[in-house]
């Protein structure tokens, strides 16, 4: 029925509907239902009783009885002072889904699914705000791209504050372009010792690991999707990926290090480095966190440093002065061209 939405389901997880009653109960029963079963019962989709399979994004799982019953009655607790009317209806619903659950041992509380799709942004909000309550220790983020805007510092700077007054130590890792934000340097300025920051070239997508516990990472492009992450082997995996990265990146406050080839920056270096690798202009810009028309300015001065007149002799020249592999000192004007002799006088 079109115009079908939430405010048709006036419930919460204590009470379903009669159709969100079968939805739910059929997708218990049988581990997973289509997602066009969901489409006349949204309440379960915004009461997170169901949510995408991470294998197949065409099918829902249900959340898991047991660990429903744990969310009512944390949320029992919370508000029974306030309201004491609400205990018998929590009970009776307490009830109905243990029911469900047969004999199958209940979630400890406070414990998600190894692997938890999160759709909306608020969502995702919801639940990076209950990781940061309960994070106490560590935090370590990647952040790709290139220089933040001031709108994504301020949308995570109230959780960045509430973990440096619990004394939570954080390390970030960022594009070498972030260095040129002015709103990054305020914000690590702000936070002072809480925070620690790194940079390479380029980095993974976006990561961010709580007390080494629970990690979130984009589930899509446009990233209204995420994947929170409980499994062990999951979030070490991750953790080993991050410290790999940090060994090999450069403090925010050390000077990026010279290419050692005269007229050639770092930035340079990097994207001739992905040009020998045989990258499209696009690709090169997304991975360091640049326009594609910054990229094509940078390409157009290493031509005309390197002398070359066409793409194609553009890559001879980058193998022959060694921007394709390991640096070493080059005196450019020894090197020579096929055709023009050695280059002087630049």
């Amino acid at each position: 029925m079109a115009g079908t939405g939430t405010e048709e389901h006036p419930h919460g997880a204590d009470r379903l509907c009669e159709a969100g009653d079968r939805v739910y109960s059929r997708a218990v029963r049988r581990g997973r239902v289509p997602r066009r079963d969901a489409d006349q019962v949204p309440c379960l989709l915004d009461l997170a009783l169901l949510h995408p399979d991470p294998d197949d994004m065409d099918w829902l799982v249900p959340t898991s009885p047991q660990e429903v019953m744990t969310r009512l009655l944390r949320g029992l607790y919370e508000d029974v002072s306030a309201s004491q009317r609400r205990v018998g209806t929590a009970v009776a619903a307490y009830e109905w889904y243990a029911g469900l659950g047969g004999s199958a041992p209940a979630a400890p509380a406070g414990e998600g699914s190894a692997i938890r799709v999160l759709e909306g942004l608020s969502r995702i909000q919801a639940a990076m705000d209950e990781a940061t309550e309960a994070c106490t220790r560590e935090v370590l983020t990647v952040q790709p791209g290139g220089i933040r805007r001031e709108d994504e510092l301020a949308e995570g700077l109230h959780r960045a504050l509430t973990l440096r007054g619990r004394g939570v130590h954080m390390r970030d890792l960022y594009t070498h372009v972030a260095r040129h934000g002015q709103g990054l340097l305020n914000y690590l300025e702000l936070m002072g010792e809480a925070v620690e920051a790194r940079s390479l070239d380029e980095v993974i997508d976006r990561l961010i690991l709580f007390d080494r516990t629970v990690a979130f990472i984009p589930a899509n492009t446009d990233r209204t999707m995420a994947l929170e992450l409980r499994h062990p082997a999951l979030v070490g995996y991750l953790v080993t990926v991050f410290e790999r990265l940090w060994r090999l990146a450069i403090p925010l406050t050390a000077p990026l290090p010279d290419t050692r080839i005269e007229g050639i920056s770092h930035r340079e270096q990097s994207i001739a480095a992905l040009l020998a690798e045989g990258h499209q202009d696009a690709v090169i810009a997304e991975r360091l966190g640049i326009s594609v028309r910054t990229c094509r300015a940078h390409i157009a001065r290493l031509s005309e440093t390197l002398g070359a007149a066409s793409r194609t002799q553009l890559g001879v020249r980058i193998a022959q002065v060694g921007l394709d592999g390991p640096q070493e000192p080059v005196d450019l004007t020894q090197v020579t061209v096929p055709g023009q002799g050695s280059r002087t006088g630049r």
